[in-house]
């Protein structure tokens, strides 16, 4: 993995950019330390920083020229199937790198040549002779990449730190800060600043003759057929989750597997384990809260499979010092608080390989949170659907709160109740939404509404999906915008590589096809992948509930954070002079977070909070 920046001059007007270009370039460090250079070129700029990982030799270093000296690559992933590709080209290769291969299939086949790539990706390639710029992002978004085009110049990076290092201005977008209060973090191609873009996964941009031109090479609803039973559900499943991981060991540095205990990451530890005999796996356990400490089961699959396991035992102060970290790094506002752990882990991870393999994604694709049960059994005509809705006025009366045991079935009853009311289309976003408030919140709010037009694209009549759709926009959506920006920026604040074999092409395919019971059924959430590994996983971990973690936001509003939550989110005279959210309602949450019905309130204000601390040092 690598960090990648770059401009393209559109006018004669163009200001000059090579000064911006060398604090982009900077500004990505921590994504490559090995090694960091640009490329000039008559109206073209290109900078990327290095963290070797296949062929650690100068040879493939970036950017890449090719022998005629026209064509020039800068590449942030890996491209798993590259000996293949390497194979069909008739090129005498400077370097073993995965690189190489993309430069020179690049120059033969131009775009054409995504659909063959097996890999996570972000690049651009350029050509000197045509002058033209060709940008690509993999197909899941697994590699970030960020852009910006007035009539001057584009450019390009693989955060939003990079691009702020370019003369554009500063202003907030307001749908985008309506859907980050919403859902904590940015869907789709949006960003927080106005004018810079995501580029979608499964899209490429060309840009030539100043035009610039954003294009799809592939889709999510490209369909592939099951025909099979249940037992051959579960034999494909393992079979191409082996694949996946296999195709995921490649790597001329040290590698291992994070290890959490749940089915996900000791099934790609399973995997992991036939290829390497001395498989490193790491663990991060909860000496403070004993009921989400998971790392018995870790321990467990470490043992099945004779890995070397290392635990890493955090305390509250451990998360609590680490905050300061993560908000520093983070360059948009980004209030999804599992990050805190993720970037401690991270860290330690960091200190003993370069490569780690994780089990995000699967949740995404077959099932695995509780609102995908919840919305399934939503749809069923049952007696207890019929008496939570006869109950719904008296659970909305009870105290909730994610801080209790009682609070929180108080809380999630409530919800589900107000599911039971809905169309099918409008459950979704109920369950994906962390804060009703977004309207009310901001001074401003926006009129266009995101909801209308995910269903326009996704082709949905009436508001009535079926728990593929619900899994689907959960890729569209929650995976780029929160699991995989979460995993990547915090790895990358720490100079490590995530691979994420559940998000290979094959397997994506694969699971996309399967019939919606075998995902959930009844009780059971990712039911054909906690089958398929029934008999390969330790039995202490099949059927069993796993707890995730909470941080202890509300704990901390409270106690630890209380006099820093003052300061940022309820300075009264600064919200009136910033003009983006309501004073009165954001001061009345003051109130509502020392009540004996505190509810999500200290989602609302860590979301608040990010943004202000994230305001006052990008914005001002």
């Amino acid at each position: 993995m690598c960090g990648i920046t770059g401009y393209i001059l559109l006018s004669n007007n163009a200001p000059e950019l090579k000064k911006s270009l060398e604090a982009a370039t900077q500004s990505l460090l921590s994504r490559g330390p090995d090694n960091q250079a640009t490329f000039l070129d008559k109206s073209i700029g290109l900078g990327h920083t290095r963290l070797s990982i296949i062929d650690t030799s100068n040879k493939a270093n970036q950017p890449m020229t090719d022998h005629s000296g026209r064509y020039t690559l800068i590449f942030n992933g890996e491209i798993y199937n590259y000996r293949e590709l390497a194979n069909a080209l008739e090129v005498d290769f400077n370097s073993t790198s995965d690189t190489e291969v993309l430069l020179y299939l690049l120059i033969e086949e131009g775009e054409e040549c995504l659909t063959k790539l097996n890999g996570f990706f972000a690049f651009a390639f350029y050509d000197s002779k045509e002058e033209s710029l060709l940008i690509a992002r993999d197909r899941m978004g697994i590699k970030p990449l960020h852009y910006y085009q007035n009539g001057d110049f584009f450019a390009f990076g693989s955060e939003m730190k990079a691009l702020l290092s370019y003369p554009i201005a500063r202003k907030i977008d307001q749908q985008s800060l309506y859907w980050y209060l919403r859902l904590t973090y940015l869907p789709a191609d949006m960003s927080m600043i106005a004018g810079i873009k995501k580029l979608q996964p499964g899209h490429f941009i060309r840009i030539s003759n100043s035009c610039v031109k954003v294009e799809s090479y592939w889709s999510l609803e490209e369909q592939s057929s099951f025909n099979g039973n249940y037992t051959d559900a579960k034999d494909q499943t393992v079979k191409l989750l082996e694949q996946s991981v296999q195709r995921r060991m490649i790597a001329d540095v040290p590698l291992g597997s994070f290890l959490s205990g749940g089915t996900d990451s000791s099934a790609v530890v399973a995997m992991a384990s036939k290829f390497d005999k001395d498989l490193h796996t790491f663990s991060i356990g909860y000496r403070d809260h004993d009921f989400f400490d998971e790392t018995s089961f870790a321990e467990l699959v470490a043992k099945k499979f004779n890995t070397n396991h290392i635990t890493f035992s955090l305390t509250n102060d451990d998360l609590l010092n680490s905050l300061d970290s993560v908000l520093d790094y983070i360059d948009e506002p980004f209030a999804d608080s599992s990050a805190i752990p993720t970037f401690i882990l991270s860290q330690h991870v960091s200190k003993h390989i370069k490569v780690a393999l994780s089990g995000d994604g699967a949740d995404e694709l077959f099932g695995g949170y509780y609102k995908h049960l919840a919305f399934q059994r939503s749809g069923e005509n049952t007696l207890p659907n019929s008496i939570i809705k006869w109950l719904a006025p008296l659970l909305k009366a009870l105290p909730s709160s994610r801080s209790s045991k009682s609070g929180n079935l108080a809380r999630r009853a409530g919800k589900y109740a107000q599911l039971l009311q809905m169309k099918s289309y409008d459950k979704y976003w109920h369950l994906a939404s962390f804060n009703a408030l977004a309207d009310e919140l901001m001074i401003n709010p926006p009129a266009y509404n995101l909801i209308n037009s995910f269903i326009e694209k996704s082709q949905i009549k009436n508001g009535e999906i079926n728990l593929n759709d619900f899994l689907d926009l959960d890729l569209k959506i929650v995976l780029p915008g929160d699991m995989l920006t979460k995993v990547d920026l915090m790895s990358m604040a720490n100079s490590l590589e995530v691979r994420v074999p559940f998000l290979d092409k094959d397997l994506v395919a694969f699971a996309r096809s399967l019939p919606p019971h075998y995902k959930v059924d009844k009780n059971r959430r990712k039911t054909v992948l906690q089958d398929a590994f029934e008999h390969i996983l330790p039995k202490e971990l099949h059927h069993r509930s796993k707890k995730g973690f909470e941080v202890p936001m509300l704990s901390w509003m409270k106690n630890e954070l209380n006099t820093s939550i003052n300061e940022v989110v309820f300075d009264e005279p600064f919200l009136k002079d910033q003009g983006v959210f309501n004073p009165l309602l954001v001061m009345g949450l003051k109130e509502k977070l020392f009540s004996q019905n505190p509810g999500d309130v200290h989602s609302t204000l860590w979301t608040i909070y990010v943004f202000q601390i994230w305001y006052k040092k990008w914005m001002l």
